[in-house]
């Protein structure tokens, strides 16, 4: 499919994991692609795999100006811009073991997650949608988390951070839908990248039954649900917090052990 011909996509955070697979599917859409990433030779390497009308822009998400030249990479290479797919955040295991409970966690590591996880994507639209505007609409995904949607034993700031993304989703959407601009989040569960396999197994045996399809997402759904996102499919789409996690939230808590109940006979 070409759903995306003749549009100019932002991938901030794209070079690995969910990013990577959404600037790749776009790209195979037909989309021309600015990735951005904090990992430029990443960035550059996936952006070489993937034709000439992909780029790679060095991008740190805890800088303003940064944030602002990926925005303008896009006008600078390919004249436009319709689609900015927000997905940076900071989920490395040093960050997860510090990112504790209310009580414990350290101010400087809750200033920096809500930095990087919520203020860049502030930025990123607030850049953006001015040029959207002039390009006649466009289209702006923010990836968030189940992990917005409920409490949790640990991962304060990770959580506040995806919640207010969801939030931060529907006033764009708000103020900006007349003015041809959708905004909509994506909330993955469980995804099955390469980061996951190596460093979130503990999390991936916890949560295994609790899903409702037989196997785990990978990039590659988050990506096909961002394309579908992006493309003028879905303009009657806007302000949306969409579920990718195989049913994870969908049911009763109790399920897991109903279903383990009814295999033992008991």
């Amino acid at each position: 499919m070409q759903r995306l011909q003749n549009k100019v996509a932002v991938v901030a955070g794209g070079a690995t994991g969910i990013g990577a697979a959404c600037a790749t599917r776009f790209a195979l859409e037909g989309a021309s692609v600015v990735i951005g990433d904090i990992n430029f030779p990443v960035a550059k390497s996936l952006a070489e795999t993937l034709g000439d009308r992909v780029v790679a822009v060095q991008y740190d998400a805890a800088d303003a100006d940064s944030i602002r030249q990926l925005i303008e990479a896009a006008i600078e290479n390919f004249g436009a811009l319709h689609v900015l797919h927000n997905n940076v955040g900071l989920v490395s295991p040093e960050v997860m073991e510090k990112d504790t409970t209310v009580v414990d966690i350290e101010l400087e590591l809750w200033n920096r997650v809500l930095q990087v996880n919520l203020t860049s994507f502030l930025l990123g639209s607030k850049y953006a949608i001015p040029h959207m505007i002039r390009a006649g609409g466009g289209s702006i995904i923010n990836t968030s988390s189940d992990s917005g949607l409920v409490g949790d034993l640990s991962r304060t700031a990770y959580g506040a951070s995806k919640a207010a993304i969801i939030s931060l989703t529907q006033h764009i959407a708000v103020q900006y839908g007349l003015q041809g601009v959708r905004c909509n989040a994506i909330t993955p569960g469980v995804i099955m990248s390469e980061q996951a396999k190596v460093n979130s197994q503990d999390l991936v045996r916890a949560i295994k039954d609790h899903i409702l399809t037989p196997d785990f997402g990978e990039p590659k759904d988050v990506g096909a649900l961002a394309a579908f996102l992006a493309s003028d499919e879905s303009t009657y789409i806007t302000g949306q917090a969409i579920a990718c996690d195989g049913g994870h939230l969908a049911h009763q808590p109790q399920v897991a052990d109903m279903r383990r109940a009814m295999q033992s006979g008991v």
